[in-house]
């Protein structure tokens, strides 16, 4: 498939909100979610889901079906290395020199670990135990691990069964469900793991965004190989998501990122760790008003250094974390003022700086290793031929 561009630059832009709200700084409270009561964890999540959809939909065509499995979850194992790897600089480095500085944000953040160790330690490799901040990967990984399962099913199939569980899925989390299931689970197998330290995210809710992303993705692919042309969206469904995201828009930045103030009923509807129903509603306008405009994307992501980030993204990502982790090691929360500061602009600056560097480092190495590989395998192949010959 060739590179889709606005992709790249959607995802990129992702990035940038993620270290935006994840970086200690005055712009993390007050410049988060800026398009609604949306999160960039909303549409990294799904942008994914479509990537993995659309890509290894071809594969299987392409291959079949095993070659799409293996590749999959050849993927997912690069994100549980990275997760991995987080994890580790987590406990065996920034913890220790936290709790030597006194950097209460990152001996917080990773309490379990400081108070059991060797169980959070063990827990967290098999991703039962995830520190705030490092909770979105382990989603990741399991997600990814039963997307051949999904595509499979859905390409022989069809979606529509996969879709109604994973919506009834989604309803069964909105009345916290899986905190109900954990406990059960935990109380028979004597599981030491609290359910608050297993990560923010309900991954009964999010399930349905990956589902979703999936089937966009599969279906996208299924049309191209019919080379049948997506329909356009008609203007009264146009007009509706343009004012939906007006209103959402503007009461957000009325109101501010909490819509309903003290009422913890009325703001369920918005939460992004269940993903709400009005949050989903107002994903969905973005998103539909995003296809739509997809040509005006293409000609803004074309040279941008925001799809340059997308196109490295799971290095970007990682990078992001490493960033904002030492920085509250060093005791970076208190740089999350009343007030901007030049401090507070020069470290997101930096930051964004710093992750555009690694970006083009990491696709400049993926280039000479694409180079390296194309001139070493006809050498390969002709040392075969020349000893066949003898």
């Amino acid at each position: 498939m060739q590179r889709q561009t606005e992709l790249d630059w959607l995802r990129g832009l992702m990035l940038v909100l993620m270290t935006i709200t994840h970086l200690p700084t005055w712009f993390s409270s007050h410049v988060g979610q800026p398009f609604g009561f949306v999160s960039a964890a909303e549409g990294f999540v799904f942008l994914s889901a479509y990537l993995v959809g659309s890509v290894y939909s071809g594969t299987a065509l392409a291959h079949g079906f095993v070659t799409m499995r293996n590749a999959i979850w050849r993927r997912t194992a690069k994100v549980y290395a990275a997760q991995v790897a987080l994890l580790l600089l987590l406990f065996w480095v920034l913890v220790p020199f936290a709790t030597t500085h006194g950097a209460h944000a990152v001996t917080d953040l990773a309490s379990f670990y400081v108070e059991q160790p060797h169980t959070a330690l063990v827990s967290a490799l098999f991703l039962a135990y995830n520190p705030p901040l490092l909770d979105i990967l382990p989603m990741y990984v399991l997600f990814m691990l039963f997307s051949p399962l999904l595509l499979e099913y859905g390409w022989r199939r069809g979606w529509g069964a996969l879709l109604g569980l994973s919506a009834a899925l989604w309803l069964l989390s909105q009345h916290d469900s899986g905190r109900e299931v954990y406990a059960w689970f935990a109380g028979i197998a004597g599981w030491p793991v609290p359910y608050n330290q297993t990560g923010a995210f309900a991954f009964l809710a999010w399930q349905l965004l990956w589902v979703a992303g999936l089937r966009a993705g599969a279906l996208h692919v299924k049309a191209a190989e019919a080379e049948e042309m997506p329909k356009p969206w008609s203007k009264p469904v146009l007009w509706t998501a343009a004012a939906l995201a007006i209103a959402f828009f503007a009461w957000r930045h009325i109101t501010g990122q909490v819509p309903f103030g003290d009422h913890a009923s009325l703001n369920a509807l918005f939460d992004k760790w269940h993903l709400g129903p009005m949050r989903l509603i107002n994903f969905a306008v973005l998103a539909i008003l995003a296809v739509h405009y997809r040509r005006a994307l293409v000609a803004i992501a074309e040279g941008s250094s925001i799809a340059t980030l997308g196109r490295a993204s799971l290095t970007v990502f990682a990078a992001h974390l490493v960033l904002c982790l030492t920085l509250l090691a060093m005791g970076g929360d208190a740089l999350d003022g009343q007030h901007v500061s030049l401090l507070d602009s020069a470290l997101l600056v930096g930051t964004l700086v710093t992750l555009y560097a690694i970006a083009r480092a990491t696709l400049g190495g993926s280039r000479l290793l694409a180079r390296w590989s194309a001139v070493a395998r006809p050498k390969a192949a002709a040392n075969v031929s020349a000893r066949g010959v003898r």
